[in-house]
């Protein structure tokens, strides 16, 4: 990745965060993006203090003129654009579907999945210009299987694994490859705050995962930089579980 230029989307923490430094460290020069200015920051000063080149660009993926700042912006700093980890997207509350809030659906498909559309509208675009690139999405688990009490989330994060695959192949005579990751249960900010207020439930879990543990940002991450890069020059197209092996069962 030495040199080549790419997009963070929601890293100022957890995954995204993860995914800024690891990029970083693999000699990638990072645009970090996020709503929060502030953790959005601190993410370019952790990558930059350990001898990383990256900046800061505020994009909320649900407006798509921030979108196509955020890119045209890439462009005019770094001169092109070569990889995208689209990692932005938000959860909705578990309830059966007959229970759900349908502004809860309408706020989490705009974010995840419309979002989604933005950026890889705009991305490959750019990416055309200079001859291709690599981009990669963070789906999850729940995009592959059918998920209890979570309709609404499962359903943006299926839409993602299809955008995935279709724009795959839309642009791999281009050499643009696209690829998603799909999280297991990631130990997240937010998913060490539930842990910790359910820790039965969080050991149930743990328990069901045949590594035995939960992952980390940073196995989500060094999955997202494997795919950008050209060790992975033969892979498109596919949505891969990055789960300690959870859906293998």
């Amino acid at each position: 990745m030495q040199d080549k230029v790419g997009i963070v989307t929601a890293a100022g923490s957890g995954i995204g965060r993860a995914s800024a430094i690891a990029f970083a460290q693999a000699g990638a020069k990072v645009v970090v993006s996020d709503v929060s200015e502030d953790a959005g920051i601190e993410t370019v000063k952790l990558i930059r203090d350990n001898g990383g080149d990256a900046i800061f660009i505020s994009c909320n993926v649900a407006e798509e003129q921030q979108v196509i700042d955020l890119v045209n912006s890439t462009v005019e700093h770094f001169g092109r654009l070569d990889w995208a980890h689209n990692n932005a997207g938000i959860g909705a509350p578990s309830k059966p579907i007959g229970d759900t809030d349908s502004a809860d659906w309408d706020r989490c498909i705009q974010v995840t999945t419309t979002g989604m559309y933005y950026a890889l509208k705009h991305q490959v675009n750019a990416m055309v210009k200079t001859g291709g690139g690599a981009i990669v999405n963070t789906a999850s688990t729940s995009g592959l299987i059918g998920t209890e009490n979570l309709a609404t989330y499962s359903a943006a994060k299926w839409a993602v694994n299809g955008l995935t695959k279709s724009v795959a192949l839309e642009y791999a005579k281009k050499g643009i490859r696209v690829n998603s990751i799909c999280p297991g249960m990631t130990l997240t900010p937010a998913v060490e705050h539930w842990a910790k207020e359910v820790p039965e439930q969080a050991k149930y879990i743990e328990n069901d995962i045949p590594l035995g543990r939960m992952g980390k940002p940073e196995d989500q991450a060094n999955a997202a930089v494997f795919l950008c890069s050209d060790q992975a020059a033969y892979i498109t197209g596919v949505n891969l579980p990055v789960d300690g092996g959870q859906i293998a069962k």
